[in-house]
């Protein structure tokens, strides 16, 4: 017989029913009361008469993290923190467009190993940045973004110039954050600098509410209602309204570590370094290639430079890596990758990918062995699956690989018959170099001479910025960097307009350096503003656009595939003069001053010498020089 469960007495139940709610009742305050800041304030107070800024947080971690120089075009948004660098010696440089401002932080990040910084305003302001953002992520490069937004209190509320700014770089950087309160600053930038420069380089953006920048009586002025509440429903919005703004200052100006905090970078183990000094001590015809990534801190390009030598294999470079031996050095090879690479028995891709620039992957022989070396792990193994097969992959930092596979394989030699038959190619495609350009063109002047002139002239201090199509693409060729860290190019993403930003960037950075920019007359339009910018500044660049009239690039593959030059024709511009009318000083070359080139070169780095910004507007023809190059 089963034994009846005697049921719990009723007046059990609603006692337990009560404590549950009033638990529960007790956790939704506590937990509103934490949200609302309440806690917070009781422990860290609000400094009420204090004039202090939230700009004055941002410029204290800049400076303690060596940041010297900060790119913008102003707005109301991002003032407080551009007066605030100002006065903390940090140089605030203006420029006329916001992407400019980008590119230029990006070439301060690529020349000195640190964080590149540039503000710009709400919304358009953020927008105006987005290719330069992204040519930044795809050429790895550390750079912060700082970009106003509206008021914390009105996010969603139709506020002037409000968008959702986080959604739309999320994809772009390696961190994103939006300070709430003014607390947050210092070690909001703290993570956001640590995260640009760990792992796989790369932007980073931190967004900035104008009521967080701001001071508190500005900030109390806008939130505030100065005249007294009516009624209990006005009374609740004053206090919450009073309590918002008290948490947005609570504990602001308490001291706050400023500097850098520790970098994440990988490198690799000593078993992958051993086996890959086997793999090449085996070899007959090995083969190096070196990217951008090789010339990342913390390894310098003098050390960087001593174990490629030490290392003694014939290299090509690319990217940030050109100009790392300097000029004509015997381990340098500069033509013919793509039969190179047919015949090395092992091929060391250090910091170079398999993308489009290596033919996905199918200029390696099959029977090559492949060590590949990159901070990322998806990019090292991009197109691995298809077209070629790494013998080892190693993900870590590449320069001190580099540094590691040269102390390993101290001693060793390789035949010089296999160096030799590369310079042997080299030579044979440089003088058909020669040949090409000492055919007469059919208008102004051969663009392969005159680059051979711009070779031969350029000083051993200079810095090469390039910018363009078909005329860019033909220097790649010719031009040789006189040293490391002396060669700046979009990357990967082959954007135009860097031009004006990177010759910024990099004449601030080396203000010794003649910065000399190789533009396509096409590309020069989206830089020729930033003159009235190098005058007001005076920052003497030179300018050197080859003016074909078109873009030549695209029209080599347009017109005999398609039928058709569409879209394809510039004009002849005067370049030089609308220059001139910006204050910077211009110079013209065409077939009637043929033979001198190398003069009016001369007269331009003169003109620089004193301070002055010049274009050279350099009218040239077309030759069959590049027919055949990737267009897309």
């Amino acid at each position: 017989m089963e034994t009846p469960v005697a049921a719990a007495p009723a007046g059990d139940f609603f006692p337990s029913f009560l404590l549950l709610g009033f638990a529960t009742l007790v956790a939704a305050l506590l937990g509103a009361a934490h949200r609302l800041g309440l806690f917070y304030q009781l422990m860290h107070k609000v400094d009420k008469a204090s004039i202090r800024h939230g700009g004055e947080n941002v410029a204290a971690v800049l400076r303690a993290h060596g940041v010297r120089f900060l790119f913008t075009l102003v707005g109301g948004h991002i003032s407080p923190l551009l007066v605030a660098c100002e006065k903390l010696g940090i140089r605030v440089v203006d420029t006329r467009h916001e992407v400019t401002a980008v590119f230029a932080a990006d070439a301060v990040a690529r020349l000195t190993g640190t964080v590149g910084v540039a503000a710009v305003t709400a919304g358009p302001g953020l927008t105006n940045t987005v290719t330069a953002v992204k040519n930044a992520q795809i050429a790895q490069s550390p750079v912060l973004l700082l970009g106003g937004a509206a008021s914390t209190l009105l996010q969603n509320r139709g506020a002037l110039q409000a968008i959702d700014q986080m959604s739309l770089f999320r994809p772009l950087c390696k961190f994103c954050a939006s300070v709430q309160r003014v607390r947050e600053i210092i070690p909001t930038l703290r993570a956001a600098m640590a995260a640009a420069q760990s792992g796989t380089p790369g932007p980073v953006f931190v967004e900035l509410p104008i009521d967080v920048l701001y001071p508190y009586f500005m900030v109390q002025k806008e939130m505030v209602s100065a005249k007294p509440p009516k009624g209990l429903v006005g009374q609740g919005v004053s206090w919450y309204l009073e309590n918002y703004l008290a948490n947005l200052f609570a504990g602001a100006w308490e001291p706050q570590p400023e500097g850098p905090l520790p970098l994440d970078i990988p490198q690799a183990s000593p078993q992958q370094v051993q086996r890959c000094v086997e793999i090449l001590s085996r070899a007959k015809r090995p083969l190096v290639l070196l990217g951008s990534q090789a010339l990342l801190p913390p390894t310098p390009s003098d050390k960087l430079r001593v174990a490629v030598e030490t290392l003694g294999v014939p290299c090509f470079l690319g990217g940030m890596a050109r100009g790392l031996l300097g000029r004509s050095h015997p381990l340098h090879i500069r033509q013919n990758r793509s039969a190179a690479l047919k015949k090395a028995d092992v091929v060391v891709l250090a910091g170079t990918v398999c993308d489009f620039r290596l033919s996905y992957g199918r200029v390696l022989s099959r029977s090559s062995k492949i060590i590949i070396v990159n901070r990322n792990r998806k990019e090292m193994l991009m197109n691995s699956d298809m077209f070629w097969k790494p013998q080892v992959a190693v993900q870590g930092d590449v320069g001190s690989f580099v540094v590691k596979l040269a102390q390993g394989l101290q001693g060793q030699t390789w035949a010089s018959d296999w160096a030799e038959e590369l310079r042997q190619a080299d030579r044979q495609k440089e003088q058909t170099f020669r040949e090409k350009a000492s055919m007469p063109v059919a208008e102004h002047l051969n663009p392969v001479r005159v680059l051979q002139l711009v070779e031969e002239t350029l000083p051993d201090n200079s810095i090469l910025v390039v910018d363009g199509g078909d005329f860019v693409g033909t220097a790649a060729h010719l031009v040789q960097p006189r040293g490391p860290l002396r060669w700046l190019d979009p990357g990967a993403f082959g954007t135009l307009g860097v031009g004006a930003g990177f010759a910024l960037g990099a004449k601030l950075c080396q203000p010794e350096a003649e910065v000399w920019c190789l533009f396509g007359d096409g590309a020069f339009g989206y830089s020729l503003i930033e003159f009235d910018t190098f005058v007001r500044h005076k920052i003497p660049v030179m300018a050197l656009i080859g003016n074909d009239a078109g873009w030549t690039q695209i029209s080599r593959e347009q017109v005999p595939c398609l039928g058709s030059n569409v879209a394809c024709g510039l004009a002849y511009t005067g370049y030089h003069k609308a220059a001139m009318g910006l204050g910077a000083q211009g110079l013209l070359l065409s077939r009637e001053s043929e033979d001198q080139v190398v003069k009016v070169l001369h007269e331009a780095q003169q003109q620089c010498q004193g301070g002055h910004p010049v274009v050279v507007n350099i009218l040239i023809g077309r030759t069959d020089f590049r027919d055949g190059s990737i267009a897309v």
